[in-house]
């Protein structure tokens, strides 16, 4: 009896040890999670934050636990991993054309021209000396920085590019608007039509690979930022002259496979060019790589081969899809649909004339695409940003609208995604404010943060910590005591 007792007892001990260890682990890994950014709108694609802590409320200087100047200009998100920051940047030996909120005023120009009487050819010759800056025009040094995540300090900065860039770019975009992309122990930066680069920790160059030189639409910019899965590294080029997405292994830079693409072009304008950062969809029946790119969005296996489109994309695609809560979710962009879709597709998808739904499209809103800002899955719902700042919010399983209003009169400018936690939505404006939102049902502005700097990055959020981006400065917000 006794002996059985002392088993039951050793039983007992055992088992709250096995618990507790198997807590520990959890509780570290998930921590371990949460202490990681490792690309774009964050691990999942959908930036949203776990940790209770992180702020809701911040100025200048106010909840700052850290801000540091970042010379030149660059669009590109933040990244973490390991207790450090990476970013990328551009320095322009000279001037820079500066960048200017809204996303008309080059329109605006070319109609005032017309209203003169000037030839077409006269009217792209002024819009492109005032708004684009050509390759020949700069000289420019591109600069990858590690950060500690605590207090901001440099511990490195590696230049890994000095001379022209491949392209021009709109004043409004940057030369490096592509984020990179980490798994931990390298950090990959791609350049769009110049090339990759695999740093280790150390900011030791472990491997570049050139990328062809292809022309953008009307020297726009690039902006279509890397994806890892397994050991491949995904980089997609919608371009004017050959569209292709390809993998390169990450250990090598060594390419693995590279499928062309044919799309858009087919009506006017005549743009084939996108700005779209491929999602890795991984579900119960397979691993994809989900693409948008001009008029169509197209999947791909991990070979490279299609396994399914859609169409009815906009002609400059931007957003970022991304999944949840097992359908995956496609910002078709402005003035186009928003598509909820079912795993498991081949073939073509799109829907027929009067459809909204099929055997995979679950749901679709005819008119929900934004221009600029990608969307976002929070407690059971989408929210869609325009340029504009007109905030809409549909339930995520049905797609049934349940508001759509301006977030404020003075709100009419945005590029960054909006991210959420804590029960809030946050929209950073061009403007550096941020509107925070409660989120639910019903729509309620409950107050805004001003940075008072241009921001169009989308942000980290690593632990209790926010890292946002604006043009001159990166700061750490975190909640005080």
């Amino acid at each position: 009896m006794k002996n059985q007792q002392s088993i039951q007892k050793i039983s007992q001990f055992a088992l709250r040890t096995l618990v507790a260890s198997a807590l520990l682990f959890v509780s570290l890994t998930v921590h371990g999670q949460d202490l990681a950014w490792p690309q774009f709108r964050g691990p999942d694609s959908n930036p949203v934050g776990t940790h209770a802590k992180l702020a809701e409320r911040w100025s200048k200087t106010d909840n700052v636990e850290w801000s540091l100047e970042i010379p030149g200009r660059g669009w590109s998100s933040p990244i973490v991993s390991g207790g450090k920051v990476y970013v990328t940047t551009v320095t322009t030996e000279g001037k820079s054309k500066p960048p200017q909120i809204g996303t008309e005023y080059s329109n605006e120009y070319a109609a005032e021209l017309q209203k003169q009487g000037l030839p077409m050819a006269e009217i792209i010759k002024r819009i492109t000396e005032r708004d684009i800056e050509l390759p020949n025009e700069v000289t420019l040094h591109y600069i990858l920085y590690c950060l500690d995540l605590k207090s901001g300090k440099v511990e490195w900065q590696k230049e890994f590019f000095t001379g022209h860039p491949p392209g021009g770019r709109h004043r409004k975009n940057s030369f490096i608007s592509e984020s990179p992309v980490t798994d931990g122990k390298f950090i990959y930066v791609y350049v769009a039509n110049l090339g990759v680069w695999a740093f280790d920790g150390k900011g030791k160059v472990a491997w570049n690979t050139p990328v062809p030189a292809n022309p953008i639409y009307l020297d726009f910019g690039t902006g279509s930022s890397p994806a890892l899965v397994n050991n491949l590294l995904v980089i997609l080029s919608d371009n004017e002259k050959q569209q292709y997405i390809a993998a390169l292994d990450k250990r090598s830079g060594k390419q693995v496979w590279r499928t062309y693409r044919n799309l858009g072009g087919k009506s006017q304008p005549v743009t084939r060019s996108g700005w779209a950062t491929p999602f890795v969809w991984q579900h119960a029946m397979r691993t994809e790589i989900v693409t948008v790119g001009p008029g169509e969005a197209v999947s791909y296996d991990l070979n490279g081969k299609e396994l399914w489109r859609l169409s009815g994309m906009a002609l400059t695609p931007i957003p970022t899809p991304f999944a949840y809560e097992g359908l995956l979710y496609i910002n078709a962009g402005r003035g186009r649909p928003l598509f909820a879709l079912r795993p498991g597709a081949s073939g073509d998808i799109s829907l027929q004339k009067d459809e909204t739904s099929n055997d995979y499209v679950a749901w679709s809103q005819p008119r929900a695409g934004t221009y600029l800002p990608s969307s976002l899955a929070y407690n059971g719902a989408i929210y869609t940003l325009s340029e504009t700042g007109i905030l809409n919010r549909f339930d995520a399983k049905t797609g049934k609208q349940t508001y759509k209003t301006r977030i404020d009169p003075t709100a009419t400018a945005f590029t960054t995604s909006p991210w959420a936690y804590n029960g809030k939505l946050f929209c950073l404006s061009e403007e550096g404010q941020t509107y925070v939102i409660s989120t639910g049902d019903e729509f309620k502005l409950l107050h805004v943060n001003e940075l008072d700097d241009m921001a169009q990055a989308s942000p980290a959020l690593v632990g209790e910590r926010l890292l946002i981006r604006t043009e001159h400065r990166l700061y750490s917000i975190r909640n005080k005591g």
